[in-house]
């Protein structure tokens, strides 16, 4: 598929995409549309799995200077690399801990930083993720 043409495929029929191989500047583009489609660079979560090594990191390569030292950034993405980490090393558990913790804290406690419409800090994501934890592993 020329890569314009799937650009526009993503943002007309996404469904029709499950797994997609290319290589590194078209991974580049899509990925960014895919992050913008579902909310943004601060939630994705990305991973390079080779022979003998492996990658964790966001899933755009958004550098966000413009947010720099204003404490408003999205921790998600980050903290969902680190579970997906977790999980390659065996620490499966670890892994959903702060997974489920994330996606509490975004999707039930609408705890949210100003690229998801809400007002919170880096800061209060990051207390509200681990005060989750912390409740989940007092028990």
């Amino acid at each position: 598929m020329v890569i314009i043409n799937t650009y526009l495929q993503m943002v007309s029929k996404p469904q029709q995409f499950d797994v997609m191989v290319m290589p590194n500047l078209y991974g580049n583009i899509i990925g960014n549309l895919g992050a913008g489609l579902i909310g943004g660079p601060g939630i994705v979560s990305g991973m390079n799995l080779g022979d003998q090594f492996a990658i964790f990191e966001t899933g755009t390569r958004n550098s966000g200077r413009s947010i720099q030292g204003k404490n408003i950034a999205n921790p998600a993405a980050m903290l969902l690399a680190s579970s997906q980490m977790l999980d390659h090393l065996g620490l499966k558990d670890h892994g959903k801990l702060i997974r489920e913790s994330v996606k509490k804290v975004i999707s039930e406690e609408k705890i949210h930083t100003p690229d998801l419409g809400g007002q919170a800090t880096t800061l209060q994501v990051v207390q509200a993720i681990v005060k989750d934890i912390k409740e989940k592993t007092q028990q």
